[in-house]
């Protein structure tokens, strides 16, 4: 992926190297003839046996791109010399010979002065064109005699691959040179008209010079070794485009589509338009994700324009740009990238990686050749972890060849063991920012806000959302040396949290673990479980008390344990729940330990059984300050009933006592004053 930007398939000289190899190899299967260079009829010697030939040439080789004509031109200069000895009386000569040019070449025409010289085709190969040249003069020996042929290389259409492209956007094709073995001499020139950006992709050319009318000319001067010289040229200009818009089903929506195709190459618009509208839906439907852009551009364009590149996505402005030689799997690979972005997944080699096997299963569902990278033996030698591969156009050519294949085969053992609905329901909680530890219980809310994935947080979701394990991949593809370390952590920390989920039963471990767990806090996320862990131990034993005191446990314990981000907020209040059933059994015990006949006197009139009725609903409701005022209220009133009676008791002797006191008091008052006996008035 270009940092910010886009990602990008393999660099376009590994995929032009299929022309340019194949160029040379065609070269090569000509080398004899070319070491001949112009092989001419032996020598005829009358009334002897001819002799050996002694035939050199040398040759000024010109190449004119002429872009209107869809062609290039070529105008070789020659010079061919007889260099053989005539014997005393004898007289040797040539007429006729054999030239071996470029494969495709036509419209010949061969010039001299003094001479009609004419030319023919003897064969035509892949590999070559073989001329026959017909001097119009007898050559003898010791002289030499100029000739002048010219020739074409037309732009016959075709694949994209073809060795001969001329347009007014493009031009490549080849460059030989022209002279018999070991004959030193002769020259090369290309020519380009103006406006076009060249590269040399093959060959020693010194830098061009300025040349008439603004052209742009290449000269290698005197060759020493003409036959060893080969030279590939790819030039571009800008150019007016020619659009096509499509559409394409992806799901359930029509994805808008752009084809750009430069103007004079209208099969390239007709072949990616066709690949892409069909190739759309097939990634969208084998990936399992909505199409999230509103449309896409694809462009035709030279890999030198897209960074050396055969093609690379932009996100932002939804846009491919495709180098024009580029295969279905390079085009299919770009058009993944309308998912496999940064919007998607943080790391390149997940990008890559999947990009290119879900560009393979595209192939196969569209049932046309792709050919995504095979890690060779070779590759493998330049192998690295693949949190190691650097930045688009940081890594040197051997180290990206690797990580492309490497990725590709990663990706194809992840697929294999995630399964296609595993692998979607991943990609599907990456899209959705859900976090990689999710809530055990069906119906819960997926907790969301998490980053695109990197490395870490893919191992986890795969994990997570597969019944498969993808450790020992990381460690044999994607880690580093001091990455290790951490997957050693993880592996604990998910054993406790494991462990804590099986024990939690139908309950949420606190939110804060599967942060933790998610953002590989590992430390902080076995402090939490620990914690959660002393909060389920305790859940047990206020389950057993309160089992044992006849009272119904509350939610509120599950509430706090549930709802939080840590379990402190739980332990207390379990803590607060235990220590509320333990006041809860004290005053029951006291109730049931208040016996007697004073405790029954003290119980008149009170009603610790309400209070207690009250506690006990108190704490089903989950309100231990209550649940522990009315225990308290209960306990206290039975514990003083004792007490209280023996009060109420002796009170009430006191109030008799002293009623009778009164009464005595009130019969000797009434004694006094009741008249004796013979008293009265007189």
């Amino acid at each position: 992926m270009r940092t910010g930007s886009g990602t990008c398939t393999r660099r376009d000289v590994r995929i032009l190297a299929v022309v340019i190899r194949g160029a040379v190899s065609r070269l090569l299967l000509v080398a004899t003839l070319l070491a001949v260079g112009l092989t001419l009829a032996p020598p005829v010697v009358p009334g002897a046996v001819a002799a050996a030939p002694e035939l050199q040439i040398t040759a000024d080789a010109r190449y004119d791109v002429r872009p209107d004509r869809a062609r290039v031109h070529v105008t070789l200069d020659a010079t061919i010399t007889n260099t053989h000895r005539d014997a005393a009386g004898v007289r040797t000569y040539y007429d006729t010979g054999y030239l071996a040019v470029l494969p495709g070449s036509a419209n010949f025409q061969a010039t001299s002065p003094g001479a009609t010289p004419t030319v023919s085709i003897r064969s035509q190969t892949r590999s070559y064109t073989l001329l026959t040249i017909k001097l119009g003069r007898r050559l003898y020996a010791g002289r030499h005699t100029p000739l002048q042929l010219q020739f074409d290389l037309p732009d016959k259409g075709g694949t994209a691959l073809r060795d001969v492209r001329v347009g007014t956007s493009l031009v490549a094709f080849p460059v030989w040179a022209f002279a018999t073995t070991d004959t030193p001499g002769g020259s090369v020139t290309v020519v380009f008209p103006p406006g076009y950006n060249v590269q040399q992709q093959v060959g020693g050319l010194p830098a061009p010079a300025d040349g008439p009318g603004g052209s742009v000319v290449y000269t290698s001067g005197s060759l020493a070794k003409p036959l060893a010289f080969y030279a590939y040229f790819i030039a571009d200009r800008p150019g007016a485009f020619t659009e096509t818009r499509l559409a394409a089903r992806v799901g359930t929506r029509d994805v808008p589509i752009a084809i750009r195709a430069w103007s004079d190459d209208r099969a390239w618009g007709t072949r990616i338009g066709s690949l892409v509208r069909r190739g759309l839906p097939a990634l969208g439907a084998a990936i399992g994700l909505p199409y999230r852009g509103t449309g896409l551009v694809v462009q035709e364009s030279v890999s030198r324009a897209i960074g050396g590149y055969a093609g690379i996505f932009d996100p932002v402005a939804a846009t491919i740009q495709v180098a024009y030689y580029a295969g279905s799997f390079v085009v299919l690979h770009e058009a993944a990238h309308a998912w496999f972005n940064g919007r998607l997944a943080a790391e390149r080699w997940i990008l890559e990686g999947f990009a290119s096997w879900y560009a393979a299963q595209a192939g196969v569902a569209l049932k046309i050749p792709v050919s995504p990278p095979k890690l060779t033996a070779d590759l493998r030698a330049a192998a690295i972890p693949l949190n190691d591969w650097p930045g688009v156009g940081r890594a040197d050519e051997a180290t990206e060849d690797y990580a492309y294949a490497a990725t590709y085969e990663l990706a194809r053992v992840i697929a294999s063991r995630a399964g296609t609905d595993g692998l979607r329901a991943t990609w599907q909680a990456a899209a959705a920012g859900e976090q990689a530890y999710q809530p055990s219980h069906a119906g819960a809310a997926p907790e969301l806000g998490a980053s695109p994935p990197d490395w870490r947080h893919l191992l986890d979701l795969l994990e997570e959302r597969t019944s498969a394990t993808f450790g020992d991949l990381w460690t044999k593809w994607v880690v580093r040396v001091r990455d290790a370390p951490l997957l050693a952590e993880r592996a604990k920390a998910r054993a406790a949290y494991d462990s804590a989920v099986a024990e939690a039963g139908d309950w949420e471990l606190p939110a804060g673990i599967r942060r933790a767990m998610s953002e590989w806090q590992f430390p902080g996320a076995t402090t939490l479980i620990l914690g959660a862990r002393a909060v389920l131990q305790k859940r047990a034993e206020i389950a057993s008390a309160a089992a044992a005191a006849g009272l119904t446990v509350p939610p509120t314990l599950r509430t706090a344990f549930e709802g939080s981000d840590r379990p402190d907020e739980a332990a207390a209040e379990a803590d607060r729940e235990l220590a509320t059933i333990d006041m809860l059994v004290a005053a029951q015990a006291a109730g049931t330990g208040t016996t007697g006949m004073f405790a029954q006197i003290g119980l008149l009139d009170q009603a610790p059984e309400a209070d207690m009725a009250a506690a006990r609903s108190a704490f089903a409701g989950g309100n231990m300050a209550a649940a522990q005022a009315g225990a308290a209220a209960a306990r206290s009133t039975w514990e003083s009933a004792d007490g209280r009676g023996r009060q109420r008791l002796l009170l009430a002797g006191a109030v008799v006592a002293g009623i009778l006191l009164l009464l005595v008091a009130v019969a000797t008052v009434v004694r006094r004053r009741r008249p004796q006996d013979g008293d009265g008035p007189p």
